[in-house]
């Protein structure tokens, strides 16, 4: 996609706000306990390689991404510290993996035959750093049975020429919630899996953002930092109390390009489900549906001059209006979240109004939209 440097929507990342959550999050970890930044999904729209060095720089000694070309394109940027692909890769691409250092979750003995013969046909490449992945109750992937593991531990043995035992995780389902019943069968489950190991690997790692936030006992000796790096609350509202304040780290802008007055019952926007109940001054904003502003936000609001002005009409696929409470020039800042004045909207706000998660919201936020930094850091 066209990233859109010419207009003026865009997305602002504040390096320092980045900075401080991982230094806050590292100044509550025993000595021995690694954060590994998650910085899967361009970073949750906050942008891979601008992360990448922020959390490199604020202590962070190993990456998370989702998917093996995130992990390739690090390397590519010659990040050299570990990298873990948390979800499942084709074996076909295992030597790929292995020729890059990158670690990879195995979640069966089946994937472990299949990779074998591709690892076997490259002799020369270290070998392949493996995680065992364990479903204590997150359904997604996993060993389900503690006999399988053991029978998986026992093939890596047999071919360890070819396989490193590198780490042992699991994933909560439920560490954001107030009740931990589900939370805490889980950890029993993962306990129950780890007695059964005929030693522990280097790295144990069961700690998303709100394990380490609000079970920080279950952290083994690694977490894997991901939402609450970006100042977001991983609850959402649900649990308002930190250890220590997040700072958001993004902001999203834009400006007005053109203002109007309407009339009591002109209408605004596709479908026409917005008529002026008297004289309007309506402005437009250049972003739209394609850029990761839902059509569902007709209704919310933005900030113009320090006030709350709402979207009207449908939000169009590059351009949505707002009611503005007089007459303002084209080239006026619009937030969309962010602080204006004394008022702010946050990720959180728009993810109530859409019925979804910020995660969702920031995730949403398209390539068109130029990052920039503000506040960098060295």
């Amino acid at each position: 996609m066209i990233t859109g440097t010419h207009r003026p929507s865009k997305v602002l990342v504040d390096e320092t706000a980045i900075l401080h959550n991982i230094q806050h999050a590292k100044a509550q970890l025993k000595d021995d306990t690694q954060l590994f930044a998650v910085i899967k999904a361009d970073a949750y729209g906050h942008g891979l390689l601008r992360v990448a060095r922020v959390t490199q720089a604020a202590g962070a000694t190993g990456f998370c991404v989702a998917i093996l070309d995130e992990a390739l394109a690090l390397r590519e940027a010659d990040y050299t510290i570990p990298i873990l692909v948390l979800g499942i890769i084709s074996p076909e691409t295992a030597a790929l993996a292995a020729t890059q250092t990158i670690s990879v979750p195995v979640g069966s003995k089946a994937w472990l035959e299949a990779a074998l013969p591709v690892l076997q046909a490259n002799p020369d490449q270290p070998r392949l750093r493996i995680h065992f992945a364990l479903d204590t109750g997150m359904g997604r992937i996993g060993f389900r049975e503690v006999a399988d593991l053991i029978d998986a531990v026992d093939y890596v043995k047999a071919h360890s020429q070819w396989f490193e035992i590198e780490g042992i995780f699991t994933h909560f389902a439920t560490a954001d919630e107030v009740d931990t019943t589900y939370f805490n069968s889980q950890v029993d489950k993962f306990h129950q899996y780890l007695a059964a190991l005929p030693e522990r690997p280097k790295y144990v790692h069961v700690s998303n953002s709100a394990t380490s936030l609000w079970h920080a006992a279950c952290n083994g000796n690694m977490i894997r930092f991901g939402v609450a790096l970006y100042g977001l609350n991983p609850s959402g509202r649900a649990i308002p109390e930190t250890p220590y304040q997040l700072e958001p780290a993004l902001q999203v802008v834009s400006e007005l390009v053109f203002s109007k007055i309407i009339h009591a019952g002109d209408a605004v926007s596709y479908g026409a489900t917005y008529h002026a109940k008297r004289d309007e001054w309506i402005g437009t904003v250049p972003m739209g549906y394609a850029d990761g502003w839902l059509r569902r936000l007709q209704g919310f609001h933005v900030l113009v001059d320090g006030q709350f002005c709402e979207i009207v009409g449908r939000v169009c696929m590059d351009q949505f209006m707002i009611r503005l409470p007089k007459d303002y020039a084209p080239g006026t800042p619009v937030v969309l979240v962010g602080t204006s004045g004394d008022e702010k909207i946050t990720l959180q706000d728009v993810a109530d109004y859409s019925d979804t998660i910020h995660y969702e919201i920031a995730c949403s936020l398209a390539e068109r939209l130029p990052r920039e930094s503000i506040n960098p850091i060295k």
